[in-house]
């Protein structure tokens, strides 16, 4: 079922969830692993990220430098079918710019369609680390909405091949990410939501937020999109904090803020124990406030980790 149909026919808000495939090599019992202490809430669909190839250079005999390419985390495709089959749940994978020609996303496409998969997250993705910004592959998609554009041509039954017979279209529901305290790259809030509402004039249906621990930045991000003319479902990404470190690595990685009141609790902390406890609360807390608010959907950024949603879940649902 699509994201959007399962919105409409909610009584209740749902709960979701996204996860990273395990590392190249790791058995998908991982994930199984991640995912079915949660299912007592009966998520409505399963992310599943996707991750480039990075590439790193080997030394070879006589001095010289092989590029060589690697990804460590394959699988979201399989994965998606895995959880698909083994719960009947919806399993949405991410789908991204970044190292696909629009060939190459094409028939990427026309896989997840034969799998009956019929929801995917549409995504530019970051640039690889040897890169200093975003440069995209020959032939390939340079920004997000390009790619929600060919997924809505191929809803309409409209490929690359312009002359092809008999042509049957797809039927992806497509979303996008969207950003309470602005993309990193945008020059202001204005800009980066007229960005954001041009990927839902293209045939976004919905949008899923970037994590974000201080509510009153998601109201005011929604009330902002719904002034200028964005109607769609928007769904907020929680991310529940674990450790100390977090509090550093999350907003340097995400460009978020952590709350100074949030800030000055795990401050207080002398173990990580104690720092998940807090992180806990406060998503808790972050959770029946925005419930309260109507939202459609509680989403839970899990990262493999299924421990904290857990609790989380089971004060909330």
């Amino acid at each position: 079922m699509k994201v959007i149909d399962h919105i409409k026919q909610a009584k209740t808000a749902l709960f979701s969830i996204e996860i990273l495939p395990p590392l190249k090599g790791k058995s998908i019992q991982s994930i199984f692993d991640g995912i079915d202490p949660l299912m007592e809430f009966k998520p409505s669909f399963v992310d599943v990220t996707y991750h480039r190839e990075e590439y790193l250079y080997k030394k070879r005999e006589g001095g010289y430098l092989e590029k060589v390419s690697i990804r460590k985390r394959p699988g979201t495709v399989g994965i998606c079918a895995a959880i698909i089959n083994k719960y009947h749940v919806d399993a949405i994978p991410h789908i991204i710019c970044g190292g696909f020609s629009k060939e190459e996303t094409e028939n990427a496409l026309i896989d997840l369609h034969f799998l009956g998969i019929d929801n995917v997250l549409a995504l530019r993705g970051d640039s690889i680390k040897s890169e200093h910004e975003f440069i995209p592959e020959p032939n390939g998609h340079e920004y997000a909405i390009n790619l929600v554009k060919q997924v809505s041509q191929m809803n309409k039954g409209r490929y690359i091949e312009d002359d092809l017979a008999d042509v049957a279209p797809t039927n992806f529901c497509v979303g996008v990410a969207g950003y309470p305290e602005k993309h990193f790259e945008a020059p202001n809030m204005i800009s980066d939501i007229k960005y954001l509402k041009a990927k839902i004039d293209a045939g976004a249906e919905y949008i899923v937020t970037q994590m974000f621990f201080d509510n009153k930045k998601y109201f005011e991000f929604v009330n902002t999109c719904r002034e200028m003319g964005i109607t769609v479902p928007i769904i907020p990404g929680l991310k529940i904090l674990t450790t100390k470190k977090q509090a550093t690595i999350l907003p340097k990685i995400f460009k978020i803020d952590i709350p100074q009141p949030f800030l000055e609790e795990i401050e207080k902390c002398k173990t990580d124990a104690a720092v998940k406890a807090v992180g806990i609360e406060w998503c808790i807390n972050q959770s029946k406030e925005l419930l309260k608010h109507k939202t459609p959907c509680l989403h839970f950024y899990t990262m493999g980790s299924s421990e904290t949603t857990r609790k989380v879940a089971a004060e909330v649902f």
